[in-house]
């Protein structure tokens, strides 16, 4: 967006809606109620037909002018244009004043007022002193223009001063809007995000499971029946149950426990033949949005162990540990596979955002010559 501080003055856009042109419409006409002053000195001032001719074009630019910067149908103006246009309104009304009498002094007012509401802050806060001074002048030079003076310093002053507010008014609304429009879409920005990254977690995990029930299914078929019965029995249950994990993950209530993460990784590793070494349970009261980060972090593991390491053995820890800098919660799966680098994709880069929005960290990589192990490490008390 283009800014005051770029050389350009924000006049505004126009009058969008047949309303707002009314309501315009409306506020500038209470300031043309000034101008019968001059319009009757030109209909009964004494003026001969010369006088009122060049009067009544002059009276016209000036009116027609000021329109067009109070009204704001001009969206940019460079500063440095509206500044020439104020001058020569400003002359012509030092001229009509001079020439055609004090009625003219009101001119100045709307110099002022066509200031305040053309130009940026920090100048018109300079600019409308400065039409009230001249028009102060002025006011001595035309014969019983001080009479006047008294009726006009004020509205001029206030008038000015009035539309650099209601500028600032407006400029602040529209930033505003422009705030809110900016957070509302960082909230749904952030609410994909989060059902991207439930969706791949609970579907990669569940998924997986099912291919290797399935396959297990097959090749039990033949010769033992039974045992296929059961595993096409688990499949439907793990079906079900991603079924309902998907649901409450869209309706924003998915929160994963270790308990049951735990449950889940040993059923997992056992249809896939991997030996699994996992703790019997974990008896720490940690807050909600720490178990879930380290549930979603086993979840995501144990799934990359079933799917990508062709593991013979799998171990997880749960602990908690003193460090340097405080308690924490350390969550490490550790497999025999065939190892090599992290690559990251959505399934690290979600458990490290996960982790960090608890204060965690996460680590993964090669575990000796083979193997991979991934590491986890909340910290106690972290704030959600």
């Amino acid at each position: 967006m283009t800014q005051e501080g770029d050389g350009l003055a924000r006049i505004g856009q126009a009058p969008e809606t047949t309303t707002h042109k009314v309501v315009k419409s409306l506020w500038i006409g209470i300031w043309l109620f000034y101008l019968s002053a001059p319009v009757t000195d030109l209909v009964s001032g004494g003026h001969g037909t010369g006088v009122r001719l060049l009067g009544g074009l002059g009276l016209l630019a000036f009116t027609s002018w000021y329109l067009v910067l109070v009204f704001r149908t001009v969206r940019l103006m460079p500063v440095r244009r509206v500044l020439v246009s104020l001058a020569v309104l400003a002359t012509q009304a030092t001229v009509l004043s001079l020439t055609l009498g004090r009625e003219w002094l009101v001119l100045f007012v709307y110099v002022s007022i066509s200031s305040g509401a053309a130009l940026p802050g920090e100048i018109s806060r300079w600019t409308v002193p400065g039409a009230t001074a001249l028009l102060t002048a002025v006011a001595f030079a035309v014969p019983g223009g001080t009479e006047y003076l008294a009726g006009l310093v004020i509205p001029a002053l206030m008038g000015g001063f009035a539309m650099v507010g209601v500028r600032a008014m407006i400029r602040t609304t529209i930033e505003l809007r422009q705030a809110r429009a900016t957070v509302a879409q960082l909230a749904a920005n952030e609410e994909r995000l989060r059902l991207a990254r439930d969706l791949h977690d609970l579907l990669g995990h569940s998924l997986s499971l099912i291919t290797l029930k399935s396959e297990l299914a097959g090749r039990m078929l033949p010769e033992h029946p039974e045992r296929a019965a059961q595993q096409v029995a688990d499949i439907e249950r793990v079906s079900r149950q991603a079924l309902v994990d998907v649901r409450e993950a869209v309706s924003g209530y998915r929160r994963p426990t270790l308990p049951g993460e735990l449950a889940g990784a040993r059923t997992a590793l056992a249809a896939a033949g991997v030996a699994a070494d996992l703790p019997a349970d974990f008896e720490e009261a940690l807050p909600e949005e720490t178990e879930s980060a380290l549930a979603w972090s086993l979840r995501e593991a144990v799934t990359n162990v079933v799917r990508h390491s062709g593991a013979r053995r799998c171990t997880v820890t749960l602990a908690t540990r003193q460090t340097l800098a405080g308690a924490v919660v350390e969550l490490a799966v550790s497999d025999d596979g065939t190892g090599g680098p992290a690559v990251p994709g959505n399934g690290l880069t979600g458990l490290t955002e996960r982790l960090e929005a608890v204060g965690g960290t996460l680590s993964a990589g090669p575990a000796g010559k083979t193997g991979f192990r991934l590491l986890a490490r909340v910290p106690l008390g972290s704030p959600s």
